[in-house]
């Protein structure tokens, strides 16, 4: 049957555990370094139920042994919960965004899901964010100029190069989605 519309692909969250190789292989090809922030992005949905897991989430990940689990609403109408960890410790901010992403598709949210990002910066600065789709299960680098409403397209098609055989990555640059604002890469 035709609809116009793309099958949604089922998310491969356990890709996201591509993550610390792929901090390794930028940290050491291009010197860009994680900075240890992540988070996943979600619409809230309506009613008790959402809120109740919701507020499960925030408390299992703040009773591990990492820092706070930060809520931050942004002004796109979606969520971010944002985990922080040591910059060299990718693996354990992985397994948070990880258990965020199962534990609301579990749950029956997996329609809220938009992305999950992990956070990098340039030798000069630059900020950077790998983001993965959670409709696509495909990553894509993320790198917007500070201050302004554009992209360091060159540093993402240099990632994109550098990360081609460690993650599956979106070769559809009109599901690129630009995140502005994103908490993660403040």
């Amino acid at each position: 049957m035709l609809t116009g519309r793309d099958k949604q692909v089922r998310p491969q969250l356990d890709s996201l555990f591509a993550l610390p190789g792929a901090a390794v292989t930028l940290q050491t090809a291009m010197d860009v370094v994680a900075t240890g922030v992540g988070g996943v992005c979600y619409r809230q949905a309506e009613g008790p139920a959402f809120v109740e897991a919701e507020a499960e989430l925030v408390a299992f990940l703040d009773s591990d042994e990492g820092p706070d689990v930060e809520r931050v609403p942004d002004g796109f109408g979606f969520t971010w919960l944002i985990s922080r960890w040591p910059a060299d410790d990718v693996g354990s901010l992985v397994t948070d965004l990880h258990a965020v992403n199962t534990s609301l598709q579990d749950q029956g949210f997996a329609r809220s899901l938009l992305a999950s990002v992990v956070g990098f910066r340039s030798a000069t600065g630059q900020p950077l964010g790998l983001v993965y789709r959670y409709t696509t299960g495909t990553f894509y680098p993320f790198a917007p100029l500070p201050g302004k409403r554009e992209r360091d397209v060159l540093l993402e098609l240099q990632v994109k190069t550098q990360l081609q055989h460690e993650m599956p990555l979106e070769a559809d640059q009109t599901k690129q989605f630009p995140l502005w604002d994103c908490p993660v890469l403040a």
